[in-house]
């Protein structure tokens, strides 16, 4: 397997005012935009392949991913080295590709619009709210699963109840962390949902899904949702779920967007002790006041 999709159309609604001009895949995580972790991640996995799903207002995605020879040429000149081998790094990491997704219709829609990039084969996609930390081999592992069945593969979380609205979730049978998925509901209430497992933003894919979205009806919240064309994947093959515990930052939620910021940058030498040293501090200072 080598390609992956990565929808990033979204307004970014949670994160205003601060993506009223910027996407939200570019907002930070210390001197690094999310979606770069993203794309890393497919890299590590051996996916080199990458065709980003974009809207209007999200150039500077593409600006990003590509050569930017008078910053390069003046991080030169100034000397700065190490700067100028990470900007050209940057651009080099995969073949990455674009396709707009014209009208906001939910993630079935945005894959769907990327069926002639994928064509006939199995594939990856990967959400963009959704950063891994990068020691975790969740995709490895998927793709590993896949390799071995065959079928689909869904990341699979254990969440609170109560949040499971927020999510897809998955009715299992068998052990983890590799299960069967039985069925498959989009943000159900909590008394109707079949398990606490949540869908979360890793899938590995088969092509037979692009056939199984040009079927389905809006769905929740009168958008084309994957987690319909999966279910109806079901009747067909069997569908798996790799279930994990840690190393995901849902930086669409402001909390996680903090808590990956404050993770990601302790564990850096550059700026690690220093800011271990503030927290610490701050702690004592709130709790003595």
């Amino acid at each position: 397997m080598r390609k992956a999709v990565i929808p990033a159309a979204g307004l970014g609604t949670r994160f205003l005012p601060a993506t009223k001009a910027q996407p939200k895949e570019m907002l930070p995580l210390v001197d690094k935009p999310a979606i770069q972790y993203v794309v890393e991640e497919a890299v590590r996995a051996g996916l080199t392949d990458i065709l980003i799903v974009t809207g209007r207002g999200k150039s500077s995605l593409e600006d990003h991913f590509d050569r930017s020879l008078e910053l390069e040429a003046h991080l030169e000149a100034s000397g700065k080295l190490d700067e100028l081998a990470e900007v050209r790094a940057v651009a080099e990491l995969a073949t990455i590709h674009y396709v707009r997704q014209k009208v906001p219709r939910g993630l079935g829609h945005a894959v769907a619009v990327a069926s002639e990039h994928v064509g006939d084969e199995p594939f990856a996609v990967l959400l963009g709210d959704d950063v891994m930390h990068p020691d975790s081999r969740l995709l490895e592992d998927m793709l590993a699963a896949h390799a071995e069945r065959g079928g689909p593969v869904l990341a699979l979380k254990e969440v609170d109840k109560d949040d499971i609205a927020a999510y897809g979730c998955a009715a299992v049978e068998g052990r983890p962390p590799v299960v069967g998925v039985t069925a498959i509901v989009e943000k159900p209430e909590p008394a109707d949902a079949p398990s606490n497992l949540a869908v979360i933003g890793r899938y590995v894919l088969t092509p037979d899904i692009f056939a199984a979205l040009s079927r389905i009806e809006p769905g929740h919240g009168g958008e084309l949702q994957l987690t319909d064309a999966i279910g109806q994947l079901m009747g067909q093959r069997p569908v798996y779920g790799f279930v994990f515990q840690t190393g995901r930052f849902d930086v669409g939620n402001k909390l996680d967007y903090l808590r990956a910021t404050v993770e990601l940058a302790l564990e850096r030498a550059d700026v690690g002790p220093p800011l271990r040293e503030f927290l610490t501090e701050l702690v004592r200072r709130t709790e003595e006041a």
